[in-house]
């Protein structure tokens, strides 16, 4: 394990810097568990895109104003500010409304779904995600 883990933190550190090569796009991974930072890195950079992340949704408002990535996935259920309040501020600023927000939350609910997508949320997904279904969600929005 704690090879798993080291190898995790590097590819992490690498990760916030530009890839060498023709990048598919940047995504900003925003969730507080760094286990799904892991699982989503694992499952996007092997296709390609280049992975920023925020710990938390205060972070990841400040970096996607910073960052200006291709796209957004946010959890929900975070420190700081949740993914319902950052999403909220993304798509009332002028800067980050055109990002598309990919909700990846474990909130199930209907009413979680409806609320998210009022928010501002492009998709809604429930965790754990398929990652097949993830890669066509993500393609479908920076190629539209």
């Amino acid at each position: 394990m704690k090879n798993i883990f080291r190898k995790g933190r590097e590819q992490e550190e690498e990760s916030n810097h530009p890839v060498s090569g023709e990048a598919k796009g940047r995504i900003l991974v925003v969730d507080d568990s760094p286990t799904e930072v892991v699982v989503f890195k694992k499952i996007l950079t092997k296709q390609g895109y280049q992975i920023l992340v925020a710990s938390d949704g205060q972070e990841g408002v400040e970096m996607a104003k910073k960052e200006l990535p291709d796209l957004i996935l946010m959890d929900v259920v975070m420190p700081v500010l949740n993914g319902f309040q950052a999403t909220r501020q993304l798509k009332n600023d002028e800067s980050t409304a055109n990002i598309p927000v990919i909700m990846v939350t474990t909130k199930d609910q209907q009413t979680d779904i409806n609320w998210g997508m009022r928010q501002g949320a492009t998709e809604y997904m429930v965790k754990p995600v398929s990652p097949a279904e993830l890669l066509h969600k993500i393609k479908a929005l920076i190629n539209a």
